[in-house]
């Protein structure tokens, strides 16, 4: 039987049948040579014109349609930072949210995840090696320390003003006001605000720092069920700034602390959601569920969980695996950044918006899988092999 023929008569078959054949063999493998898909070397076989109408049939008959959804509902677009002729001193702006659809292909996506670094108001000698190695020739200046971050390729920079607990520093807010000021001197990112989840003094630290980079559309973070909200809204929108509502993983408490920020006035645009981020190993799983339920409860319309969603991936250090001196785990300078990776990855598959984080290695991985994922190339280029 010759080739074409046999093709022909394969197209209509589901499955082959040997009749009266008897193998008595250990181990049988069988290696079938598929003549109509593509070699390794990435080039077709040799054809004769009518295992070209053969195959030309094939490619007819197999047809893929990306699944297209619509969507109700959309995610707010929140802008962080304000230039100069906005009001503010930044060098550009960075802009979240927005999507229209779920996925990338559905064309609903105008804005890309990004990436901020994690800078802190005083040394932090307990970080794992692996960071102390990087960050100590700067964190006795938040200002240099913010510097470098931004060299690093850092988006944003997230300001922790940790020292103001007063179980750690209690440093005054004038104080910490100084920081924050001597910061936004030192770069021209974006800056989040972070303070140190005291929530008797977070509502005054925030009013202060508020005041003190008025007009700069911070991002305050953040306000959470347990301090006075209120004062933190009023503050943001007083002196121009968005809020950060921060819960500990429960969509039903992330619902009610956004009805209640809205409430107290806080513009539908100046609202960033973070549902906690829980380290691999020690409930990420929860985390990408949450992301995943926040995201979609929104395009479906639900308006009070229809905003960007911001993740703390520096969590991802307190899992012992990723600092821990164990010979059988591997090199400490490997997995602690692998494990921030993952959970880069995790939580940004999952739908989140932006990434705290502080390792410039993960940085840089997560950075070249945004580029990519991101790039000029179209879905019907990127799923042609369906096609072959």
């Amino acid at each position: 039987m010759k080739l074409e023929e046999l093709l022909t008569r394969l197209i209509e078959v589901d499955s082959v049948e040997l009749e009266k054949v008897e193998i008595d063999v250990e181990e049988l493998v069988m290696r079938v040579r598929q003549s109509l898909m593509l070699t390794r070397a990435g080039t077709m076989p040799a054809q004769t014109p009518a295992v070209a109408e053969v195959r030309q049939e094939l490619r007819e008959r197999v047809s893929f349609e990306l699944p297209v959804d619509s969507y109700p509902g959309r995610i707010e677009e929140v802008t962080i930072g304000a230039t100069r002729a906005e009001g503010g001193s930044r060098g550009y702006v960075v802009r979240i949210g927005g999507q229209r659809s779920l996925y990338l292909f559905e064309g609903g996506w105008s804005n890309r995840p990004v990436v901020s670094f994690d800078v802190f108001d005083i040394p932090q000698p307990q970080f794992p090696k692996a960071l102390r190695e990087i960050w100590s020739e700067y964190w006795d200046s938040p200002a240099e320390w913010a510097r470098e971050a931004v060299r690093r390729g850092a988006d944003l920079i997230t300001l922790h003003l940790v020292s103001t607990d007063p179980k750690v520093r209690d440093t005054p807010v004038g104080e910490a006001a100084k920081t924050v000021e001597e910061v936004l001197q030192a770069v021209e990112a974006p800056l989040v605000i972070g303070g140190s989840g005291n929530p008797e003094k977070d509502p005054v630290l925030f009013e202060k720092v508020a005041e003190v980079a008025e007009n700069e559309r911070c991002l305050l973070a953040s306000a959470n069920l347990d301090l006075d909200h209120e004062r933190i809204v009023k503050a943001a929108v007083k002196h121009n700034h968005n809020v950060l509502s921060w819960v500990s993983l429960d969509i039903n408490d992330q619902k009610t602390l956004n009805r209640l920020l809205l409430k107290e006035g806080l513009p539908r645009d100046r609202l960033v959601q973070d549902p906690t981020t829980a380290a691999l190993g020690y409930g990420l799983e929860y985390t990408y569920t949450m992301i995943e339920r926040l995201k979609i409860s929104g395009l479906k319309g639900e308006r009070e969980l229809s905003f960007p969603v911001s993740c703390g991936v520096t969590n991802a250090w307190a899992a012992r695996e990723a600092w821990m001196k164990v010979p059988e785990w591997g090199p400490r300078e490997y997995r602690g950044p692998l494990w921030e990776t993952i959970n880069a990855l995790a939580v940004m598959l999952a739908g989140a918006d932006m990434m705290m984080m502080l390792h410039p290695a993960a940085v840089q991985a997560i950075r070249e899988v945004i580029d990519t994922v991101f790039s000029d190339a179209k879905p019907e280029d990127t799923l042609a092999w369906l096609k072959v």
